[in-house]
């Protein structure tokens, strides 16, 4: 009977994976059990600290209170997030995005996602920098400079005037460039077996047939 080379690795293999595997679960039990019988490192979260996250903006969940404009914005803008994003939003050393510009790119072979171009929403702008910005202090904005500053970066982008005044009503008036480049899941007429053209048209990217 001749030596079959290929059986005998892929049995050798399996059976590595299983002794793995098996080791592996052996030490989870062997090095848990002290902390089984006794507390934990750490300790537990308490309401307050998830208060603090627990911020999502939904459609149902009211925006914070609170008012800005670009010109306020402006200088916030220069204090908080130039060092990372650029004096107009150009992004800095390609690692920090930019925030301006590239409206109509998203189709072509080098787009470029910034809030104006990209994202759909003004209120998921809110969310985000609210919760996330500025990088080395998130959730250090009061909410009057959160508008701001958000309301700069819509200012930057062509989306609103200099004089708007942005607040947790206004900015549900304001329309993003790319607000129809996204699928809603709910509308009737959109399903797994949308045509090729279709989504190309409504993505907005390059699809290679």
């Amino acid at each position: 009977m001749a030596f079959n080379l290929g059986w005998f690795l892929n049995r050798a293999i399996s059976q590595m994976y299983s002794y793995n595997i098996c080791a592996f679960f052996i030490a989870i039990f062997i090095f848990s059990e002290p902390c089984l019988a006794a507390q934990c490192p750490g300790t537990s979260i308490s309401e307050n600290d998830i208060s603090r996250w627990n911020i999502d903006i939904s459609k149902n969940s009211p925006l914070p209170s609170g008012s800005g404009t670009p010109l306020m914005g402006k200088k916030i803008y220069l204090e908080k997030c130039a060092a990372c994003h650029g004096e107009t939003g150009e992004g800095m050393m390609g690692i920090y995005p930019a925030l301006s510009g590239g409206i109509g790119s998203l189709a072509t072979t080098t787009p470029l996602r910034t809030v104006g171009s990209f994202w759909p929403y003004p209120e998921s702008v809110l969310d985000y920098v609210r919760r996330a910005m500025p990088l080395n202090a998130p959730q250090s904005l009061n909410t009057d400079d959160l508008y701001s500053v958000v309301s700069y970066l819509f200012y930057m982008n062509h989306i609103i005037p200099q004089e708007f005044s942005l607040n947790e009503k206004t900015i549900h008036s304001i329309k993003m460039p790319n607000k129809d480049g996204f699928i809603n899941e709910k509308e009737e007429n959109i399903n797994k077996n949308t045509p090729r053209d279709e989504l190309r048209s409504r993505l907005g990217i390059c699809l290679h047939p």
